[in-house]
């Protein structure tokens, strides 16, 4: 069965979101989906917000999600609304995973990693006797292939069992998984537009399923290039990834915007809001790449 989504109505007022996790400084990566995403929401003239996805303590540096909000402050990029922070949203993710417990879309799981090795990760169904000594959540994904159009990359499909199988919700350590918060939080602050880098492409069927079951609306999503080092790792991950100069950041800005396919009109000089307001201006989201950036110099 191949299934289409239902996006959000375009009479819906725009609201995008950007939402970093604090697992290190703001670095031109981060920045590139950061404005892309303000630059969508003002092309619209919508409303840009923050959200914090401080949800996986062992991987988050002391600190980093203040510096990282204090950078986009200085690059001139400010939400419309108070930054939601997902660690005090405990309630709301137990209330989603009861309601999918309730319909028989959620269940128990103590498969571990190396009982799923000989199928590449993927879980369809439990093993006999599963490792595990602590269960997880995970949803119910259908054998079906589900598709959406994405307005940079175009038309994706994806088999959910066959690809995905069963996602984990709720980690068997006690974190909330990101497809489930993400799910969640997109729907209580009204995002109508997810714009976000292409790594989060494949994970957007499975997120477009859980809002179906949910019952929540779907956004319209915009999967923006990734800045890839000379060896093809995402900058994020690379050693490649500096970050973005705190006394000095409208470099960075410019390259971002450049990164976004933009025709480079922009100033040399003054304030960050006098380039901001010649980006917002000057923006097609017509020239935005289907295809990832190498850059070079950075292995």
């Amino acid at each position: 069965m191949t299934t289409a989504t239902t996006t959000q109505s375009t009479a819906a007022r725009y609201r995008g979101r950007f939402a970093p996790s604090p697992t290190g400084p703001l670095h031109l990566g981060s920045l590139v989906a950061a404005l892309g995403s303000w630059l969508m929401a003002r092309h619209a003239q919508g409303e840009w917000l923050v959200r914090v996805e401080d949800l996986d303590p062992p991987r988050e540096v002391p600190g980093a999600a203040q510096r990282q909000l204090e950078a986009l402050a200085r690059c001139g990029l400010e939400p419309d609304a108070p930054v939601l922070w997902q660690g005090t949203r405990h309630d709301a993710y137990r209330a989603a995973l009861d309601q999918l417990i309730a319909q028989d879309d959620a269940f128990p799981c103590r498969c571990s990693r190396t009982d799923l090795a000989p199928v590449a990760g993927i879980h369809r169904d439990c093993v006999p006797q599963p490792s595990g000594r602590t269960r997880a959540w995970r949803l119910r994904l259908p054998d079906a292939v589900l598709g959406f159009v994405d307005r940079v990359r175009g038309e994706y499909m994806q088999h959910l069992a066959r690809d995905v199988g069963d996602v984990v919700l709720r980690r068997a350590d006690g974190p909330w998984a990101y497809q489930l918060a993400v799910v969640v939080d997109d729907a209580a602050q009204g995002i109508t537009d997810v714009v976000r880098g292409a790594d989060l492409l494949d994970s957007t069927p499975r997120q477009i399923h859980l809002q179906r079951r949910l019952g929540v609306p779907t956004p319209t999503y915009a999967h923006l290039p990734l800045l890839l080092d000379a060896a093809g790792t995402k900058l994020g991950k690379s050693l490649g990834a500096a970050e973005v100069d705190p006394r000095d950041p409208l470099p960075a800005v410019r390259a971002a915007y450049a990164a976004l396919g933009q025709v480079d009109a922009l100033p040399r000089h003054g304030p960050a809001s006098a380039l901001l307001e010649a980006a917002r201006r000057n923006f097609d989201p017509a020239r935005i790449p289907a295809a990832d950036t190498v850059l070079r110099g950075t292995d």
